[in-house]
């Protein structure tokens, strides 16, 4: 019998109010694989300075970068697959996470529909006004990662279908190898 192609992990990227945690969800859940949000995966110290509504510095992020590469790394050597979320602004962060049989889904839209996004948002600890902040970091994905970009203007459910379709994953065989 033929070997198949390792399946991914795939890092959901993008601004915070951009649909990270809604479409990995359902990725994870169509394609039965694990699923981690990486907003849980932040060390305390970082909630509550983005609670008081204070950006994070490079200093603050890069344990919580750690961690979420020590997930993706346990599961790429495994060849288990999964989605996690990350929103990985910068290049030299995502330079962190990146490796082989990793992809970053890129989850963009403009600052407006965002902010709308985040203004009907409930029950998160980034509060609306580091948006701003979010994009002042962004640096979009360049040519030499792996990753497609998709613009965060349908519903939730349809972006998780073309992510499946453009990556070409296999949502009816979730078995892991």
């Amino acid at each position: 019998m033929a070997k198949t192609a390792q399946q991914p992990v795939l890092v959901i990227m993008g601004v915070s109010g951009s649909g990270k945690s809604t479409v990995a969800g359902l990725l994870a859940g169509r394609l039965g694989w694990d699923l981690a949000e990486g907003d849980d995966l932040h060390p305390q110290a970082n909630v509550a300075k983005m609670q008081a509504g204070e950006p994070l510095t490079d200093e603050d992020r890069w344990p919580w970068l750690e961690i979420i590469a020590e997930w993706i790394r346990a599961h790429t050597e495994a060849g288990i697959p999964g989605v996690i979320t990350c929103s990985a602004l910068k290049k030299r962060y995502r330079d962190v996470l990146r490796g082989e049989g990793v992809v970053f889904v890129f989850l963009e839209g403009s600052k407006d529909r965002i902010s709308d996004r985040l203004a009907s948002r409930h029950g998160h600890f980034m509060p609306p006004a580091l948006l701003e902040s979010q994009f002042d970091a962004l640096e979009a994905p360049t040519e030499d990662e792996t990753f497609i970009s998709l613009c965060v203007s349908a519903t939730p459910a349809e972006e998780a279908q073309e992510i499946i379709g453009r990556l070409g994953l296999d949502a009816g065989d979730a078995a892991r190898p």
